[in-house]
């Protein structure tokens, strides 16, 4: 016989690293837009899933709203609007920024354009 989970658990997420700058903006609720390259893990996400970022200790509850996809990063910056993906900086500094951090062989996997919704702890 297995042990049913308690009420009060967290929801099941699938849990994403971010960098300490990317992470501060999430867990703040001023980046909507997550920028991930098409691994086959990532084939999959849909609306209503839920994605915990972790970044050292720190963690952030998100839902999907939506996953776009794109061929590249300038055309998935060109239709979600670069202040959706980073509000701190130019769209000049971020395409080079996710290009640092993810090669023109990954760009080549596709690019997928991750609208979240930091979801707010409910209080009783």
């Amino acid at each position: 016989m297995s042990a049913r989970p308690a009420a009060n658990a967290a929801p099941r997420a699938r849990e994403m690293n971010l960098f300490r700058r990317y992470f501060e903006l999430v867990a703040s609720g001023r980046k909507t837009i997550e920028v991930r390259v098409q691994y086959p893990n990532l084939r999959k996400l849909a609306a209503g899933d839920r994605i915990r970022f972790v970044c050292g200790r720190d963690e952030a509850l998100t839902t999907v709203k939506r996953v776009s996809r794109y061929t590249s990063f300038e055309e998935m910056l060109d239709a979600e609007g670069p202040a959706n993906v980073n509000p701190d900086s130019p769209r000049e500094q971020q395409l080079a920024n996710i290009r640092r951090i993810y090669g023109p062989e990954k760009e080549a996997l596709g690019v997928l354009a991750i609208e979240i919704e930091l979801e707010r702890p409910t209080t009783d």
